[in-house]
């Protein structure tokens, strides 16, 4: 009796284990893609227009982590004209 809990709560344990990173991978897949559709969008006319509200825009997906260092340099080089 006491070996078959163990062996259930071993079990659980790995089943528990394999969903959390199951949902993990979930997370990082969807985080992927956000950032892909991100940087694939065309920015609208008016974001160009105004480079404070796109370095704005920028600094958030920065902040979230969509964007990495150097993208964000080289994106944010771009909005403003260098």
């Amino acid at each position: 009796m006491i070996g078959m809990k163990a062996g259930e709560n071993r079990a659980n344990q790995q089943a528990a284990a394999q969903q959390q990173a199951a949902a993990e991978g979930a997370a990082q897949q969807k985080a992927a893609t956000e950032a892909a559709a991100a940087q694939a969008a065309p920015a609208p006319a008016a974001a160009a227009a105004d480079p404070t509200e796109q370095l704005k825009k920028l600094a958030e997906l920065h902040d979230a982590g969509v964007l990495t260092d150097e993208e964000f340099a080289a994106s944010k080089k771009k909005a403003l004209g260098i």
